[in-house]
């Protein structure tokens, strides 16, 4: 059987891809934002069913994202997935069987009524569809997660400002790991915090946040290139 990169060197088991494909489902047929007026109507987007130990974590699914019924599909997901062919992961093909590609949560919440960009969903949406991540987390038991903007950072880390996450390596208990620490010390799962890639975000103007970036990617390149932790201690 096919050996997944980013998992312990264990093959993809069937028991684990029907076990996603069931869970898939069951977010595929929620309604609770509908049912508590948050949202108008119900699109989950959600990823192949790919058992990966690498999850990556947006806010939403865009209006782009919708329609194809695919994440990351939009203009940010393009950029998005260039920056993983940056540390490595040479395609989008590549980057879509390799990385778990999920969000905080998991229909459009809409356009922003300042008219740009996307509406970030409100508390209430992030806490009814809270369970599907949770259980999502659970049952890739991910090794290495990479939160994408400040959203999904805050799900992990708390409020941190971007300035002081982006570029950093941290593990399952928030602690920071310098560069050069052995992860198999580390609780996991590791965290590795990214920007939004989206054009409506000016966080990337600056050129020392665009210098983070490059560093948050040059972690992941090395990450990407270090060997299973299989020994770690998990939370």
């Amino acid at each position: 059987m096919e050996t997944v990169p980013g998992l312990s060197g264990n093959p993809r088991t069937p028991s684990r891809r029907l076990e996603l494909r069931e869970l898939h489902r069951e977010i595929t047929s929620c309604r609770h934002c509908v049912d508590a007026g948050l949202l108008v109507r119900a699109a989950p987007v959600l990823p192949a069913p790919i058992p990966s130990q690498i999850v990556l974590v947006g806010q939403a699914p865009g209006r782009l994202e919708e329609a194809a019924g695919r994440p990351f599909s939009g203009r940010a997901g393009r950029e998005l997935l260039s920056w993983l062919a940056r540390a490595g992961i040479p395609s989008e093909e590549a980057a879509r069987r390799r990385v778990y590609l999920t969000s905080i949560t998991k229909c459009f919440p809409g356009a922003s009524p300042g008219g740009t960009g996307d509406r970030r969903p409100s508390a209430g949406e992030v806490a009814l569809c809270a369970p599907h991540l949770d259980r999502q987390l659970a049952l890739l038991a991910p090794w290495l997660i990479l939160p994408v903007g400040k959203l999904a950072i805050d799900r992990f880390l708390s409020a941190r400002p971007l300035g002081v996450v982006v570029g950093r390596l941290f593990d399952g208990a928030g602690r920071e790991l310098p560069a050069g620490d052995r992860p198999s010390s580390a609780h996991f799962p590791l965290l590795l915090p990214l920007p939004h890639p989206s054009g409506a975000s000016r966080w990337l103007n600056r050129p020392e946040h665009r210098d983070l970036l490059e560093q948050a990617l040059g972690r992941l390149s090395q990450l990407l290139r270090s060997p299973w932790p299989g020994r770690a201690k998990r939370l």
